[in-house]
């Protein structure tokens, strides 16, 4: 018999299976598609939290060292202003050869260029040398300010091991004139002491601590009819200029000082013959020549003469090889003074000054 034809149906097994696989290959698209896309957004983000982390890092070590930052500015700007004297001048000449420099046409020769800039980097050294030296020198072991700018004891001698300054506190430092020493020696000792003449004397000595150095030893001495050390009781004593309170006592025992009675130079200068070891530099401070010898005299009145020779009678008793630097504020009625102290300055080889009133 003959075998029968199958029929044909569009909703066969086969059928079903071919679109079945479409579908899941559409599924399969927009599955690949999606997580592309949510990858791309994803990798985007991570990248921009890196930016903002590493920003606030930034920020945050910023605020972390804006006060150091701050405090180095302004020592920074001390500094500068230290120098700035100094190093005007190397300044001038940096700044003239860089323009020189910047003014090169670009077919010079490379030598050339070289050669300017080492001499631009020996100039810089310089500068940074010249900083260097001047924060050495200014170290002083003291700070004195005065009203002025000016440097009038250019050529003083203040150098030395053992430094000894004696100050004449005698009746004659109250005024520059003989009639205001009448009248101010019979008013308070408050008032003595504030005398413009007497407050130069004891700001003369307070500039002269300043300039002293640092690994030197030093005595002030205040004298009239007899003498005393500035610190009661260290008359034997030489003191450390690098004992920065004891100097500043020093200055505040002078205030204390009520200005009296006549002079005797010869009874300081024997005094210092009795130190051990003497002194290699002597700064004096006074305003005329000497009323009284080791004894006081039998009348009230001396003198010029006399006193030229109580002067002369002094001297002989005074140490040898030992320099003598004298500071005077002229007195009237003293005409040999001036020309008997710059003697004794030039034959000891020290240094004869006569400061202006607005000095120190």
């Amino acid at each position: 018999m003959a075998r029968k034809k199958r029929r044909f149906t569009t909703f066969s097994l086969s059928f079903l299976d071919i679109m079945s696989c479409g579908f899941g290959a559409v599924a399969l698209i927009f599955l690949i598609i999606k997580h592309g896309s949510d990858h791309d957004i994803e990798v985007e983000n991570q990248d921009l939290s890196a930016e903002v982390n590493l920003l606030e890092e930034e920020v945050r070590f910023g605020r972390e060292h804006l006060v150091l930052a701050r405090n180095t500015l302004d020592v920074t700007s001390d500094e500068l202003a230290d120098t700035q004297g100094l190093a005007r001048r190397i300044i001038e000449q940096i700044e003239e050869i860089k323009g020189n420099i910047a003014e090169i046409d670009s077919n010079t020769e490379k030598q050339d260029i070289k050669r300017l800039q080492e001499k631009l980097r020996k100039l810089e050294q310089a500068k940074e040398d010249l900083e260097a030296e001047n924060k050495k020198l200014g170290n002083n072991v003291r700070k004195y300010v005065g009203e002025g700018d000016r440097q009038y004891l250019t050529g003083l001698r203040l150098g030395g091991d053992r430094i000894l300054i004696l100050l004449d506190a005698s009746a004659s430092m109250l005024g520059d004139e003989l009639i205001k020493v009448i009248r101010t020696r019979n008013m308070s000792n408050r008032v003595k002491r504030g005398t413009a003449k007497w407050r130069r004397a004891v700001n003369t000595v307070s500039w002269l601590t300043a300039q002293f150095p640092q690994d030197s030893q030093y005595q002030i001495y205040t004298f009239n009819t007899g003498f005393q050390a500035a610190i009661p009781g260290t008359e034997d004593r030489w003191l450390n200029v690098d004992d920065r309170d004891q100097l500043d006592k020093v200055i505040k025992e002078l205030d204390k000082i009520v200005p009296a009675d006549g002079t005797s130079l010869e009874r300081v200068f024997n005094a210092i013959n009795g130190m051990t070891p003497l002194p290699d530099n002597i700064i004096l401070i006074t305003d005329g020549l000497p009323t009284q010898g080791m004894s006081r005299p039998r009348q009230n009145t001396i003198s010029g003469k006399n006193r030229r020779r109580l002067f002369k009678q002094a001297v002989k008793v005074l140490p040898k090889n030992v320099p003598v630097n004298v500071i005077l504020a002229p007195m009237e009625g003293d005409p040999f003074a001036a020309s008997e102290f710059w003697k004794l300055a030039m034959e000891t080889q020290g240094s004869f000054l006569a400061p202006s009133r607005d000095w120190p």
